[in-house]
């Protein structure tokens, strides 16, 4: 049902009779409602006290501003600041007071009779024009049409005011959020949403947006219904030429799916630095982007090597601390004593040595996310202090007395079978259930050999860019020799096995011989026997696997079959591949 609202802030009588002749005039479709400044209407009509005509509603400024009009009729001595916006952003017309002959000060009745009827005419002939000449049927057709692009938008669109109050929530914003327009129009966006709209980053938070700026980032939003969505944001102030910044425009667009798609699909960009895309790897992404979202400690098991602090990293770096601290622990590299402090700080006078107060990681963590690597090395008595932060987020210092308040998110890791030496006693029952939530088990990379060359390439990529040594390739051989070693140190034992490699060759391809010893068979190694420089004969089966592996990246597959690209693209056409 379309709306129509006369609204004063000073002439509070003649927009209560001006609403009580359009609730008479205008059509019964119409909802016909009247804001003035007092709390409450101040006097009552005719019209309301037989009970029996329609009489206009009374609505109160403020909550006037949160409900969407069709109409406003504006009925001001001085025109209502532009930077007054009402929900919906409906047709805005001014009716002065003064045109109508009205004298009286706010809420002053003592017109005559003979002007009050002189000025319900008045009131009449306003609305037939208005109506009558199809004006206002026209601005309805442009408002509806407004509405209908803005809701056909394929980016949720939102608008609010200098007070951050919503006055514009198109459908597409209902689906990406989940929240109605009917339950976020006239709210402030800081208090409507559990973690803010902008989760914190939009420049209203401090009050340091300028004028005409525009801003563009990415944002983790929480729906209401709990999950979260991948949003890019972009932010435009709304100016007006005499009063600055009256508020916002915000459009963004929901980003997951697409990410989703991005991190199953690319093989050697990796997640967040972890290269790989074997099945187990695909459902280690999926629980770190489970567990990055909520505050909960993060329990992450593996052998040594398995990449155990990459994947800490990426649980920070998704989650909602990212902006803050990310601090690292090694738990078995340090005495118990020294560990204490290290942890828990120590305030001076608390041994020898401590000449100052010394915050420990906890508090240079505060905000942020606390990785303790290799958990399963502390002390019974450490446990029991890790169990209390855990529990109630306090810490006292070695020597202190007085208890700090941290906010941390804690990530464990272990090579250790922790739930083995809980039933043996070596370990806290009670603390290895507050970090085992939800563990995340790295694959070995024995399990994932498949994954071998992406890693082969990052890893090219990564050293010899660190110690500047360009276009090493992995000759054909080579490659073979790391698809068939174990590695027992995982992906940190094949990095250094390609920094070896890249210092011991000097002609840019990586041989056996240039292999650490540990990843050659134990029989001698049988050296290719063709002129140098002259490609190995390759299979078609051989150049189809590496062509998968590297998805179908030929740059790549080049240089893990230590040869030239025009030498594969010859390969490739005598093979019969097409591209």
């Amino acid at each position: 049902m379309p709306g129509i609202l006369f609204l004063s802030t000073d002439s509070g009588s003649l927009a209560h009779q001006a609403a009580e002749v359009a609730v008479r005039t205008l059509p019964t479709a119409w909802e016909v409602w009247y804001s003035v400044p007092q709390e409450e209407p101040q006097h009552v009509s005719e019209s309301e006290e037989d009970g029996l005509s329609p009489i206009p509603r009374f609505i109160s400024i403020p909550q006037a501003s949160s409900k969407s009009f069709d109409l406003v009729v504006q009925m001001n001595r001085d025109p209502i600041p532009s930077d007054v916006v009402f929900a919906g952003l409906p047709m805005r017309i001014c009716w002065r007071p003064e045109d109508f002959g009205y004298e009286g000060n706010d809420g002053d009745t003592g017109q005559s009779e003979s002007w009050a009827e002189e000025c319900q005419d008045l009131f009449r002939r306003r609305l037939k024009d208005l109506f009558s000449n199809e004006l206002m049927e026209a601005g309805l057709r442009i408002r509806l049409t407004f509405g209908s692009l803005i809701n056909h938008l394929t980016e949720g669109v939102m608008a609010h005011d200098r007070n951050r109050k919503i006055f514009l929530w198109n459908r597409t914003a209902e689906l990406i959020t989940g929240y109605m327009a009917e339950e976020v129009i006239g709210m402030d966006c800081h208090l409507v949403f559990p973690d803010r709209f902008c989760g914190g980053d939009c420049s209203f938070c401090a009050a340091t947006l300028h004028s005409k700026t525009r801003l563009r980032y990415s944002s983790h939003f929480v729906r209401q219904d709990g999950r979260v969505r991948d949003l890019e944001m972009s932010v435009v102030t709304l100016d007006t030429v005499d009063r600055g910044i009256i508020g916002a425009l915000v459009l963004f667009r929901d980003l997951t799916e697409l990410h989703n798609l991005q991190r199953k699909t690319h093989s050697q960009a990796g997640f967040h630095g972890i290269v790989g895309k074997h099945p187990t790897m695909l459902k280690v992404y999926d629980s770190i982007e489970e567990l990055a979202r909520v505050n909960v400690p993060t329990l992450i098991l593996g052998e040594s090597g398995t990449g155990k602090e990459m994947v800490a990293k990426a649980l920070h770096e998704i989650g909602p601390r990212a902006k803050k601290p990310f601090v690292p622990v090694n738990c078995g590299a340090l005495p118990e004593g020294t560990l204490e402090s290290e942890l828990f700080g120590h305030v001076r006078g608390a041994f020898t040595g401590a000449i100052r107060d010394k915050k420990g990681r906890f508090e240079l963590a505060d905000g942020g996310t606390l990785f303790l690597d290799e958990i399963g090395e502390i002390s019974a008595s450490l446990q029991v202090k890790l169990l209390r932060v855990l529990q109630e987020g306090q810490l006292v210092p070695v020597g202190g007395e007085q208890s700090i308040t941290v906010d941390v998110k804690i990530v464990c890791a272990t090579n250790r079978n922790l739930k083995e030496m809980t039933q043996q006693g070596r370990f806290r029952e009670d603390l290895y259930y507050r970090i085992a939530v939800v563990p995340i088990q790295l694959p070995t990379l024995r399990e994932r050999t498949e994954d071998i060359p992406a890693l082969i390439e990052h890893y090219l990529d990564q050293v010899s860019g660190q110690i500047g040594a360009e276009h090493v390739v992995v000759s054909k051989a080579a490659l073979n020799l790391m698809m068939q070693y174990t590695w027992p140190g995982n992906v940190r034992e094949l990095r250094n096995a390609i920094q070896y490699g890249i210092i011991k060759t000097h002609s840019g391809e990586v041989l056996p011989e240039h292999l650490p010893p540990e990843v050659l068979p134990d029989s001698p190694v049988q050296v290719d026997s063709r002129p140098p420089g002259r490609p190995q004969k390759l299979t078609s089966g051989e150049v189809k696997t590496v062509m998968s592996q590297v998805d179908g990246n030929k740059a790549k597959a080049a240089r893990l079959l230590g040869v030239s690209r025009t030498t594969l693209y010859k390969m490739l056409s005598d093979l019969g591949f097409s591209d």
